[in-house]
């Protein structure tokens, strides 16, 4: 089976069939962020460290409290945290909302309520942490227009939250999927995501990876 253009239970749209963001943010200079929730890390930051004019993608949590900032704690289900991406990116090259196009898309299934895949608890929820109103206005634009769209079988779950503050996880999650290619999660969970990313929508790649 090729599990690069499988499309996901309650999935309607493959990628290449999403809408780009009819509402999203203006093209600027220098850099901005993004933190973004899609159940383990290691598979979202596989992913959106493929795309054109992202800069750097670091794996951590928010939701919870600098006490409960590391990856046992987390991991026990009873902080607040979310397994989160923090996404360093230059606006002139990707928006916010292509990003979220991607997060949605490829990276992962925002009708999963608290799990995603075998992976269960709230840790693993869906959620994006905006940083300001324009971030804030474009996601809750496109989960209607996503909805609108009927991208998906089942309602879209994905909190839509204030960023508090973004912790970043042990130094060894970072790029955990490209330094560890054979390991049976990355091998069967991440990795055809990366494939189907490459696959469909290979215009928002970095020009070495279409």
């Amino acid at each position: 089976m090729d599990l690069s253009c499988e499309i996901p239970k309650g999935r309607k749209l493959a990628p290449h069939e999403f809408p780009d963001p009819k509402i999203d943010t203006a093209p600027g200079t220098g850099t901005q962020t993004a933190v973004l929730a899609g159940g383990c890390f290691w598979c979202v930051e596989a992913v959106l460290k493929e795309i054109d004019g992202v800069l750097e993608v670091v794996s951590g949590y928010s939701g919870g409290t600098a006490q409960t900032a590391d990856y046992e704690a987390v991991c026990s289900g009873r902080t607040d945290h979310a397994e989160a991406v923090e996404v360093r990116f230059d606006p002139s090259r990707v928006s916010y909302g292509r990003l979220l196009k991607v997060f949605f898309s490829v990276a992962h299934d925002p009708t999963q309520l608290n799990r995603q895949g075998a992976d269960q608890g709230r840790q693993y929820r869906s959620a994006i942490f905006y940083g300001d109103e324009e971030q804030k206005r474009v996601a809750e634009a496109y989960i209607r227009q996503l909805d609108e769209a009927g991208a998906y079988d089942a309602p879209i779950v994905t909190e839509v939250v204030p960023l508090e503050a973004f912790y970043e996880g042990e130094a060894y999650h970072q790029s955990y999927a490209e330094r560890h290619p054979m390991q049976p999660y990355i091998l069967f969970t991440a990795a055809p995501k990366v494939s189907k990313l490459r696959k469909e929508l290979p215009e928002l790649l970095k020009g070495e990876r279409r």
